[in-house]
């Protein structure tokens, strides 16, 4: 659990901070990770980009703490639904956390792109920001577990969905069923189904 803030101007900190990565997100909808601008975000915000430097070090700082909060968000959007759906069984329990997945990427491309899209020139995000990403292979590993015959294999098998997962996803967003005859929620489901049937054969 996080901290309360203890001072107005740490309150007032945190405010402008919020502020920044709201305008950054905006950029990120609009243009993708190239179009984020400490400069233009200065703008906007009637700062001088030196005044803003004092909040994020650089544009990679910036697209530091974007990439952190779009992992903490995806990985509480697959935990809760993965909460709620705990009476069902783990192979529906799956398909529902899988859906949950592409229901984000679909509603927030441009973010989901960031995190597991193309490397933004230039950048290169700390390891530490692994961390939060695992924590949503975390829930298909707790699934896995159940489904394998050997729970060994957990890890493996949470890897090979997590695999699947992204890739129809990212093929998804950057257009690549718009002409072919595939539904690509059905792809998924039958990815996911396919993964069951796998999980359960001994060895």
């Amino acid at each position: 659990m996080s901290q309360p803030l203890t001072s107005r101007r740490e309150r007032l900190r945190h405010e402008a901070m919020v502020e920044i990565k709201r305008f950054a997100m905006r950029q990120l909808a609009e243009s993708g990770a190239a179009g984020i601008s400490i400069t233009a975000i200065a703008k906007q915000m009637g700062m001088t980009g030196p005044a803003l430097y004092r909040y994020f070090a650089n544009r990679e700082a910036l697209l530091t703490a974007l990439i952190r909060d779009g992992y903490a968000d995806l990985a509480e959007t697959a935990e809760r639904v993965a909460k709620r759906a705990a009476a069902l069984p783990p192979a529906e329990r799956l398909q529902v956390v899988a859906a949950a997945v592409r229901g984000w990427a679909l509603a927030e491309p441009q973010r989901y792109l960031l995190l597991f899209g193309t490397p933004v020139p230039g950048y290169e995000a700390p390891m530490d920001t692994l961390d939060t990403a695992n924590r949503t292979l975390n829930v298909l590993v707790a699934i896995a577990a159940e489904l394998a015959s050997d729970t060994s294999r957990s890890l493996l098998l949470a890897t090979i969905a997590w695999t699947r997962l992204h890739g129809i996803i990212s093929l998804e967003l950057v257009g690549q069923f718009t002409y072919l005859d595939i539904d690509p929620a059905s792809l998924l489901d039958g990815e996911m189904n396919s993964l069951v049937e796998q999980a359960i054969q001994p060895g």
